[in-house]
């Protein structure tokens, strides 16, 4: 196993890692709309998801993978009302490439957050 870390996405506020790559495979820790600096994106739930996607790639790149080699995506989402405008945000990313993907309504996510993913992928 091997630890996936990087100063361009969000530090783990918690006892976990951004990630982790096992064999071929890189599982990322959920990402919310923080900064690289730990603030919270301010604005609606897709500035909240386009925060979310500049975290993912920064972390997928420093475990040697990418968008186009996610495999699956999870999508935590609080209110599902904001499904449309989040799966438009998220089109713009998987556009010819669309890994498997679930979708949930949650309680509550961290930091108050609108939206969270996490995505598994393959190291090239």
């Amino acid at each position: 196993m091997r630890t996936v870390s990087t100063n361009q996405a969000p530090a783990a506020i918690g006892p976990y890692s951004q990630g982790i790559v096992v064999n071929n495979l890189f599982y990322s820790s959920g990402q919310i709309p923080l900064t690289p600096e730990g603030m919270m994106v301010e604005g609606d739930v897709q500035a909240q998801t386009h925060q979310v996607f500049r975290n993912l790639q920064a972390v997928l790149k420093e475990a040697g993978a990418s968008l186009d080699s996610v495999v699956k995506a999870t999508v935590f989402i609080k209110n599902m009302d904001d499904f449309g405008a989040i799966n438009e945000v998220y089109g713009e990313y998987f556009s010819s490439h669309k890994p498997a993907r679930s979708c949930v309504e949650v309680a509550k996510l961290p930091k108050d957050a609108l939206v969270e993913i996490e995505v598994i992928a393959l190291v090239k």
